[in-house]
């Protein structure tokens, strides 16, 4: 399945696209994306239903980020070993975890704001993993039943608040409207292999990334079981697993990205992303 939620930020509900890729409304069904509509019986339960059934909503309302109430926003460092090459760090030798605050998450198709102040507001194209059961100490061969679906994230970083003002990289990683996510959730059954999908970002049409999640250094189920030993992960929470080289830090010289700029980015099966950059009032 794909679901998503649509509406006016803030108010969004939940719906899903049927087999021709019609939007039906889900709102009667759930009140939201959210919490035990992400376990696996809720799924189940939306898997069961009749999408043609549902009301269709008409014309193009805006996609939301596709899972409502965020408790964590997890990030991997450095987790593609040429990416960790061109930021002049060493490969980790266990995954390198931060987070990023949930207000920072947006729409696959809302603008993103250069913050005041920035002078290397940068990209990054990732697979993100949506926990579906609560998972705690979880096993690697059994981590992948934990997870409700998948998602694009972008996480966009700037990197002169990330690297040059102290404390830890959540100062560059944090600012509104720097995490894109969507346009859909895809419930797992849709990705049987998520160590198995291509991935790319263009700026202004000029594709900088183009990498596949085959490289990763820790795959998908490496991560959720690492991560759920730190701290337990409950339903609706998103793990971003990491960027292929091609970031604007990367580049000779550096790009960063000004106002006026386009970022479009996608995930083999996950869609496509599309933002204009602002500078934020």
């Amino acid at each position: 399945m794909k679901l998503v939620r649509y509406g006016d930020a803030g108010r969004e509900k939940p719906g899903m696209l049927d087999g021709e890729g019609a939007l039906r409304d889900l709102s009667r069904i759930v009140d939201d994306l959210a919490g035990d509509a992400l376990t696996r019986s809720g799924i189940d339960r939306l898997r069961a239903l009749d999408a043609y059934a549902l009301p269709v909503v008409m014309g193009d309302p805006r996609l939301g980020a596709p899972v409502g109430r965020v408790g964590k926003l997890i990030c991997v460092g450095l987790n593609y070993a040429d990416h960790a090459k061109e930021s002049g760090q060493p490969i980790p030798e266990q995954p390198v975890i931060f987070m990023k605050a949930t207000s920072a998450i947006v729409g696959a198709h809302d603008d993103v704001l250069i913050p005041p102040g920035s002078e290397k507001t940068d990209w990054e194209v990732e697979l993100g993993v949506v926990i579906g059961d609560a998972a705690r100490n979880v096993p690697r061969e059994r981590a992948l039943k934990h997870v409700a679906g998948y998602l694009i994230v972008n996480d966009v970083s700037e990197r002169a608040f990330q690297f040059d003002r102290g404390g830890q990289w959540v100062k560059g990683k944090s600012c509104d409207s720097f995490a894109p996510l969507g346009p859909w959730l895809v419930t797992r059954d849709e990705i049987p292999d998520p160590q198995d999908l291509a991935l790319w970002l263009e700026v202004n049409g000029h594709r900088y990334q183009d990498g596949d999640t085959r490289t990763m250094i820790f795959d998908v189920a490496a991560l959720v079981s690492d991560i759920s030993r730190y701290m337990t992960l409950l339903p609706g929470d998103v793990i971003s697993t990491g960027t292929p080289p091609g970031v604007g830090l990367g580049q000779k010289p550096p790009v960063y990205l000004k106002p006026g700029d386009v970022m479009e980015l996608g995930i083999d099966g996950l869609g496509v992303q599309r933002q204009r950059v602002v500078a934020a009032p």
